[in-house]
């Protein structure tokens, strides 16, 4: 596996997404997990100077759907995800935090999620859940 080239063509396929907007970056890959990060500042702020739920929960789907993609065996399906349930545990006002998706359940028709955020010192911030349906493409 060249981690390399598969973190590369994940970050390419950001371009002009909300991935880009909030600066989200793949940073690590594995056989059996993806990681992305994100910076926390102003762009990602609820109005109290803290770290947006929203935009917590933007990055936990975003690795766990780009894993569910990067783990299917059949190249002619595609993943949507159908549910997230997330728990935000610590506030953050400025750094990085790290997103990492493990899978849980990775059947036929759905891959479930668990999916981690932590910050730059380890700190655990919030811990998701996320359901995805396989499809095929048409």
């Amino acid at each position: 596996m060249n981690t390399d080239a598969i973190l590369e063509a994940f970050n390419d396929r950001t371009k002009n997404t909300l991935m880009e907007t909030l600066d989200i970056e793949y940073v690590a890959v594995g056989k059996d997990f993806l990681t992305a990060k994100m910076p926390v500042n102003s762009k990602v702020h609820q109005p109290y100077g803290q770290l947006h739920g929203g935009a917590t929960a933007a990055l936990a789907e975003t690795v766990g759907s780009a894993a569910s993609h990067f783990f299917l065996e059949d190249k002619n399906q595609f993943v949507n995800g159908i549910q997230l349930s997330i728990n935000h545990l610590k506030s953050k006002k400025e750094g990085v935090v790290f997103a990492t998706a493990k899978n849980i359940h990775k059947g036929r028709t759905t891959h479930l999620w668990e999916v981690t955020v932590v910050d730059e010192n380890e700190a655990l911030i919030s811990v998701a859940k996320m359901t995805n349906i396989v499809l095929t493409k048409k």
